[in-house]
């Protein structure tokens, strides 16, 4: 799977992001924002690209008429975020929310993947299951996905391991053992790794591999395992490997890693590679 860097789209007029409007208003307070929706939104924003000031000035336009429309907000915050200017993407997401607590696993996604807020990402998910069934997805993963990345991130190894294994778990048990994103099973061995429990972080690359088999940070990943297991010659040619499958462009290829990179992704700046 090849990350396509020449593939970003910077107008988004037709992009619905993850989300289907939603607001815990009367039916005739809906029906004004939805009016307001299509004008400064439908009609507004999204016939720019989200990176210009138009697409804010447009929405900025409708909040001035009824500034507690939560799906205004949830999209000023996005382009926000997108050009690493959190604070104020954060500003905006907390009025989404506020005003729609719908958006609160979107809420934790972007505190997960841009903003870095991981205790606070946490608390979000788990509000929101409040709002949301247990199994919900925010932008292709499970909450726990998420909630297990942030884990990582505080270094709260164990915590990780279990959310991520029970995740696993609990898609085999109700799909089969191939319905789990090589994604998930990645960073369920990174908890193994970093739990130094080498020889299932190993069984778990192996797993992602063959899901991905040219996935370029699993082999690094497993490679670094490998050495540390003492196989220095075969974790070293399989670092190498993985440095020659990243230069094909075989890495984390979310459709938000061309804003951000995922925890744990290698930067290869930062790796001497062995000849």
């Amino acid at each position: 799977m090849r990350l396509a860097i020449t593939a970003i789209i910077l107008a988004s007029n037709s992009i619905v992001f993850g989300q289907q409007y939603h607001s815990p208003v009367t039916e005739k307070v809906k029906a004004r924002q939805d009016s307001i929706i299509e004008r400064y939104l439908r009609h507004g924003a999204w016939e720019h690209s989200y990176l210009t000031q138009e697409w804010q000035l447009c929405i900025d336009s409708g909040l001035a008429v009824d500034s507690t429309v939560a799906y205004l907000w949830q999209q000023k915050s996005m382009p926000l975020f997108k050009t690493k200017k959190y604070e104020l993407g954060l500003q905006a997401l907390e009025k989404a929310v506020l005003y729609d607590p719908y958006w609160l696993d979107y809420s934790g996604f972007m505190k997960c993947i841009f903003a870095r807020q991981y205790a606070n990402a946490i608390s979000d998910f788990n509000e929101a299951y409040v709002h949301h069934e247990r199994g919900s997805f925010i932008m292709d993963h499970p909450y726990e996905f998420y909630i297990g990345i942030c884990y990582l991130q505080l270094n709260k190894f164990d915590s990780a391991r279990q959310t991520l294994q029970d995740l696993l778990d609990r898609d085999e048990k109700t799909r089969g053992r191939n319905w789990s994103h090589y994604l998930d099973i990645f960073y369920t061995g990174i908890a193994y790794y970093e739990l130094r429990d080498f020889d299932k972080a190993i069984a778990l690359f192996d797993r992602c591999l063959e899901k991905n088999p040219h996935f370029s940070d699993a082999e690094y990943y497993k490679g670094l395992t490998l050495e540390l297991l003492g196989d220095t010659t075969g974790g070293s040619a399989l670092i190498k490997k993985a440095k020659e499958d990243f230069d094909e462009g075989y890495t984390i290829n979310e459709d938000n890693a061309i804003y951000e990179a995922y925890p744990y992704q290698v930067n290869w700046k930062m790796v001497r590679v062995r000849e």
